[in-house]
């Protein structure tokens, strides 16, 4: 269990016990990553039931707010970094990667998070309304499998936190989480679009970036977890 306190510790900002963990405990902490995204989905659920008290607009307000709250907003300031180190890719990789270490967020970085959280908002009001509630517990544990995916598949861009991770993960970690993913998909079958974002992510981030770091984890996670919305509302629709 001490890898999930140090996943939940490292991804949310919920009250964890301490433990002492070294290295190594860190990097084998994403195989975790999964678990946490099922803690956060949980809250999530609870904040919009506890929204829908009023009406699925502000059901959708209270999820959003909890989900930014409760990750610390780290997923968005990957998304940020990655649209402002992009915006500057047409100078050469060395800017790339100076723009994407740069901690001060740039007019792309505020676009796309403005757009990501827009996105959102709307997306789970429209999920609310077709009163699939229960479907926003799994949508971030499905989104935190691709974090395996991409540090098995792809090489780290630098000595970050990709590269820390990637010391701690192996394919069968990777099989462990596929089972429980298809057995949601079986209640959601939107669900089934998570392998499909994962790969394109991984397949966009080896052509246009080169490799994996932890903002590009982060920028995926927040990508699929919308793209899964969008699935989910679209399913319910069909």
């Amino acid at each position: 269990m001490k890898g999930l306190v140090i996943a939940l510790q490292f991804l949310t900002c919920l009250p964890m016990p301490r433990v002492h963990a070294d290295e190594q405990d860190f990097s084998r902490s994403m195989r975790w990553f999964p678990a946490a995204g099922l803690v956060i989905g949980a809250l999530l659920a609870a904040a919009a039931a506890l929204g829908l008290l009023a009406d699925s607009w502000t059901a959708a307000l209270c999820a959003l707010l909890l989900w930014v709250c409760v990750t610390g907003g780290l997923h968005l300031d990957g998304l940020s970094d990655l649209a402002d180190a992009r915006g500057a890719a047409h100078k050469d990789r060395a800017h790339f990667l100076a723009v994407m270490a740069d901690p001060h967020v740039g007019s792309f970085g505020v676009v796309a998070i403005v757009l990501q959280l827009l996105a959102k908002l709307v997306l789970l009001h429209g999920v609310l309304e077709t009163g699939s509630l229960a479907a926003l517990i799994v949508i971030p544990f499905a989104a935190r499998i691709g974090p395996l995916v991409w540090t098995l598949w792809l090489p780290p861009l630098h000595a970050g936190l990709g590269a820390r991770f990637a010391n701690g993960m192996a394919s069968r970690h990777l099989l462990l989480w596929a089972f429980p993913l298809g057995a949601s998909a079986l209640a959601f079958p939107a669900l089934l679009a998570a392998p499909a974002l994962t790969l394109l992510w991984g397949w966009w981030l080896r052509h246009h970036v080169g490799g994996v770091s932890g903002d590009c984890h982060g920028a995926g996670i927040e990508l699929v977890e919308t793209g899964l919305l969008a699935a989910l509302l679209v399913a319910r629709h069909l």
